[in-house]
């Protein structure tokens, strides 16, 4: 059987990090559904401007709409929401593709709010899924959005201490709406960064602990997502119809050139999560992919690794302060490259019109 059916049978989702132009008019995406068990989409400002810069795929639509776009973000947006796909899954549990408020916004709770909103009601789409960091200021606008009824995919975690403070973010909009008497069942995932912290300890590590950071990360952050799941809180805003809000691994394609390509994937199968790979990552694993043993819900040896590199001198605190501060820093990057990019090509064409 193919690994990708084996891991989607262990009961772990998996998301495709692309939504293209072409991914979608080749059929490729049709494929990875129905050979590679894909059952969600995520995206972000890095992949549609190398669809955008490198193709002709989305020059008819920035033709017509240059003229009346309000701004370069707006002339994105009708972009990238044309290329999202509905397709239906276990009600409402899969079936979802995440497109992104302005990276820019990351450190500015209204606008974010503002933005979500926007996005949300553009879209028009019930399996859409909002982008929103989780950082310190983008908390308060995942509760506001939670409880405004707004999907919200919680980007930018890389700490059990960042996935904690996102799903009591979640967790408060959901528990305003009981009080309100709105419908609690408002979907939700928390992303966790995991092989970015590998690449920033990369050459600086103890041989031994190569490669094992991001890992360790994941499984102490899978373990508070289990106990979370089995509070009392929790099973209070479940028993009044809340969903639980799903713990996503992010960035799990492997950077380390002489790592196993599906090393991220092997090591974090785990019921009751989702996957989130590029391309390649997806296709490795479909090819030569094992599924194992589970993620343990104790966390298996993650203590003793963190411990390990508290002794080889990393802050694991501050690390993790300094990769979302770094993240979100790379968003904005891109985006700015891909507002650039897409600027060029509706003037280029507003003058040859």
């Amino acid at each position: 059987m193919n690994p990708t059916k084996l891991i989607h049978d262990l009961g772990q989702s998996l998301w495709l990090d692309n939504i293209t132009r072409d991914l979608l008019d080749s059929g490729t995406l049709q494929y990875y559904i129905d050979e590679l068990s894909v059952t969600g989409l995520t995206s972000n400002p890095t992949i549609f401007d190398h669809a955008i810069r490198n193709s002709t795929d989305y020059d008819g639509d920035i033709s017509r709409a240059a003229s009346r776009a309000q701004s370069r973000e707006d002339l994105f947006f009708d972009l990238a929401l044309t290329d999202l796909p509905i397709f239906k899954r276990t009600d409402g549990i899969d079936g979802w593709v995440s497109l992104e408020v302005s990276p820019a916004l990351a450190f500015e709770t209204q606008r974010s709010l503002a933005a979500a909103r926007d996005l949300h009601q553009r879209g028009g789409k019930p399996n859409l899924f909002i982008k929103i960091p989780g950082t310190a200021e983008g908390l308060p606008a995942i509760e506001a959005a939670i409880f405004a009824g707004i999907p919200i995919n919680v980007t930018l975690l890389f700490s059990r201490e960042q996935y904690i403070a996102a799903a009591e973010a979640y967790l408060r909009g959901v528990e305003r709406r009981i009080e309100a008497g709105l419908n609690p069942a408002v979907a939700s995932v928390a992303s966790l960064f995991v092989s970015r912290w590998d690449v920033a300890v990369g050459g600086k590590a103890p041989a031994e602990l190569t490669n094992r950071l991001g890992i360790a990360i994941a499984q102490q952050t899978y373990k508070t997502y289990g106990e979370l799941l089995a509070s009392a809180r929790f099973r209070r805003a479940a028993n009044s119809g809340a969903r639980a809000q799903r713990l996503l691994w992010a960035s799990t394609g492997t950077k380390d050139p002489k790592a196993s390509d599906i090393l991220y994937v092997k090591a974090l199968a785990a019921p009751f999560t989702v996957n989130t790979m590029p391309d390649g990552t997806l296709k490795a694993f479909a090819d030569h992919g094992e599924v194992g043993e589970a993620l343990r819900p104790d966390g298996g040896d993650c203590n003793k690794v963190l411990a390990d590199f508290a002794k080889a001198g990393f802050d694991i605190d501050a690390l993790a302060g300094r990769l979302q501060k770094e993240g979100a820093e790379s968003f904005v990057k891109s985006w700015n490259n891909l507002m650039a990019c897409i600027e060029s090509k509706s003037a280029a064409m507003l003058k040859a019109s």
